[in-house]
């Protein structure tokens, strides 16, 4: 598990358990007893987030047994195990909520992603995410995205530039063409983007041969027109409110990639629960 990961996981039992690391309810009934427990799901769903869930309980208790029934990317049905787990009782019962609330937030951006996937109905589409994420959570979000069948965008503003309009409206030295030469001769091995909104600007940044252009808040006509001009000379990627009623469409005009922010701002979370299978198995002493 990659250390910011964990970092957030112990975060999130500290909210969870305060600065002493107390389950009040534990401790005041404090048993020795032994158990173990399945996370389900109530629904159909996409699953995510298991390796984090499984990261969770062995964090409150090392000792407890953690078996992934269903791994993240697999198609669950109302009513399936996804994850068992194993030993003290009151471990299971201190990380329950924490393992949950990771859980059932991924898988269901893996849920919707896979949604999208299968409504756009064209297997060569490459459905992308955004940098519209949870703070701190960015990293499990977008792998709960290619879980669902989803391509991560660039991770950060780090990977790739993206020219937008306030950029240019920033820099103010020359037109979409000096800003891409610019960017391209400052980082030449990143992928260089422009986003365009009319097809006036695309005629215009074209000449100067992006990797990709972004074709913002386009009608599908207009998305047609877009992509044949760009054939041969770089990739599209349609964006801007595209739902899962208009993403068959967009997906029909012949561009490359889609990206839909709601992948991850708009996800709801997927009802799971835990189930205990054995109260008790034994008692120690």
């Amino acid at each position: 598990m990659d250390a910011d990961i964990n970092d957030l996981i112990e975060r999130a039992l500290i909210e969870d358990l305060g600065p002493e690391g107390l389950d009040a309810t534990c401790a005041a009934l404090a048993s020795d007893a032994i158990g173990s427990a399945q996370i389900r799901t109530r629904v159909d769903c996409c699953v995510a987030g298991m390796a984090v869930a499984s990261a969770v309980f062995r964090a409150v208790d090392d000792s407890l047994s953690v078996e992934v029934i269903l791994p993240d990317g697999s198609n669950a049905t109302a009513g399936d195990g996804l994850l068992k787990v194993s030993g003290q009782a009151a471990s299971i019962l201190t990380a329950e909520r924490t393992a949950l609330n990771f859980a059932q937030r991924l898988s269901g951006i893996a849920t919707l992603t896979r949604a999208y996937v299968r409504t756009a109905n064209r297997p060569e589409l490459v459905l992308l995410d955004t940098r519209k994420t949870t703070p701190g959570w960015r990293a499990l979000e977008k792998a709960a995205v290619v879980c669902g069948g989803g391509v991560n965008h660039r991770m950060g503003l780090y990977d790739a530039v993206m020219i937008k309009d306030n950029h240019l409206a920033l820099w103010g030295r020359g037109s979409i063409v000096d800003a891409v030469q610019t960017a391209r001769a400052r980082f030449p091995r990143l992928k260089i983007e422009v986003e365009v909104d009319t097809l006036d600007q695309l005629r215009e940044v074209l000449d100067a041969r992006p990797d990709w252009v972004l074709l913002d808040n386009m009608e599908p006509q207009q998305l047609r027109l877009g992509v044949e001009m760009c054939r041969g000379i770089c990739r599209t990627e349609a964006s801007g409110g595209i739902t899962l009623s208009t993403i068959q469409a967009v997906a029909a005009t012949g561009v490359d990639a889609v990206s839909v922010g709601a992948l991850t701002h708009s996800a709801g979370s997927i009802d799971l629960g835990l189930d205990v299978e054995d109260a008790i198995l034994s008692h120690r002493g």
